[in-house]
């Protein structure tokens, strides 16, 4: 007991140092052990970018996690030595950590100890730019930190023992942070509603004026950024790390033979995104939410580029985006052979480089073909006493036919499952 304030301190005054980092992998035997090697490399990666030098890297598989600390005892001593060797401040675990796991951990090991969600966030944090981008990061933050900060409490109160004592000023202490910490949070989705709000208005703009819209969504790293900049000549900033895009960008995009159109670049997609990114990042995901259609760039030079591949298709399901076009763009592939071509199975799909600006023209033809083919012929009967959104109609669609009746009009025209939605009521089936 009397080495804990002692040991306390080291962990604060190491927190302060350069960061040297162990990265340390958990799986469990019934998982996929191909994914979580995978995933610790990754990690690795990410660790770096955030700023740390990863000095060492174990892993362990387990048939279940441990309560207390994630990991087995065993390989805590382990890693206690792989610290002292490498002379290392700070270990990242590749998993989830309760506040109590974390504190623990941190008393094992006598360094700073994060998980992948702190180093995702922390990369958030620094790549930030616009107050929008810099809001979202801190309601994720705040999100993720909050029943960290419950659990950690919770611990030091189990630790003192059951009976008198384990009640009361802690337990109010707690409500106070935690109430304080809400009402930031209220602040800070108040904010971002005036964001959403914006943006909404931006989009139904372009929906009156029938601008065609795309984005661009795929795996951090995949040359998102740098695609949107061949496509538009803007000077969206790119970088070969991940994450260099968080705030979203539109431009406008000609498409030869086609109407104007705008494309956004959003945020990259990761395995294992983290839940409260999404839910803080919404107004920036409703760009591609309402997009007419989807750009899924891949890097067909990555190695995992087909786990890549299935990770984004597996957000676009969770987000119920599938009911929209999607253009399979696998970019640089001026860095890969035509066997790893062979390996490219999404439909309809484009060879590119942004880089060396090839396959661009296929590229816009495709967007132009994906315009058309989003469309459905349908009629829609307006009724005499709503005229007046006939005026609104024709501003947003083509209208091919219209026939005046009695009771209302008739209209025939081609609309996208965005219009449709916006319009059901009005369509006769």
């Amino acid at each position: 007991m009397k080495g804990e304030p002692r040991d306390q301190l080291a962990i604060e005054r190491k927190k302060h140092e350069q960061q040297r980092a162990i990265v340390v992998g958990v799986g469990l035997k019934k998982e996929d052990s191909k994914e979580y090697k995978e995933s610790l490399l990754e990690l690795i990666e990410l660790t770096e970018t955030a700023g740390a030098k990863v000095v060492g890297s174990t892993s362990q598989v387990l048939e279940k996690f441990s309560a207390r600390t994630l990991i087995g005892k065993g390989k805590l001593i382990d890693i206690r030595k792989l610290v002292e060797d490498a002379d290392a401040n700070l270990v990242v675990i590749d998993h989830q950590l309760s506040g109590s796991q974390s504190m623990n951990l941190e008393k094992e090991l006598k360094v700073a100890v994060i998980d992948r969600t702190q180093v995702i966030l922390d990369i958030f944090a620094k790549r930030a730019q616009s107050h929008e981008g810099k809001l979202q990061v801190e309601l994720a933050q705040i999100l993720d930190q909050l029943p960290r900060m419950v659990g950690a409490w919770m611990g030091s109160l189990s630790r003192q023992g059951g009976g008198i004592g384990t009640q009361g000023p802690g337990e109010t202490a707690l409500e106070l942070d935690r109430r304080r910490i809400r009402k930031r949070v209220d602040q800070l989705r108040k904010q971002l509603k005036e964001v959403q709000k914006r943006r909404s208005q931006h989009r139904q703009s372009r929906r009156k004026n029938r601008i065609p819209t795309f984005a661009l969504i795929g795996y951090t790293n995949a040359g998102k950024s740098a695609l949107m900049n061949a496509l538009t000549n803007a000077e969206t900033f790119t970088e070969n790390q991940v994450f260099a895009t968080l705030d979203p960008t539109t431009r406008k995009v000609y498409l030869e033979g086609g109407p104007e159109a705008v494309i956004t670049d959003t945020v990259g997609f990761i395995r294992r995104l983290p839940t409260k990114l999404i839910e803080a990042f919404k107004a920036t995901l409703e760009e591609s939410a309402e997009a007419d259609v989807l750009l899924h760039v891949i890097d067909l030079s990555s190695d995992n580029m087909q786990r890549h591949q299935e990770v984004v298709d597996n957000l676009i399901l969770e987000f119920k985006w599938t009911n929209k076009p999607i253009i399979y763009v696998y970019n640089k592939v001026d860095l890969c052979s035509e066997k790893q071509k062979l390996l490219a199975n999404g439909y309809p799909r484009v060879f590119v480089s942004a880089l060396e600006n090839t396959g661009l023209e296929d590229l816009k033809t495709a967007m132009r073909m994906a315009l058309e083919s989003n469309k459905k012929d349908v009629e829609l009967f307006i009724p005499l006493n709503e005229s007046h959104l006939i005026y609104d109609l024709s501003r947003e669609i083509d209208i091919k036919k219209q026939e005046e009746g009695t009771t209302g009009t008739i209209i025939k025209a081609k609309l996208t499952e965005a219009q449709i939605q916006k319009w059901g009521i009005y369509i006769q089936s």
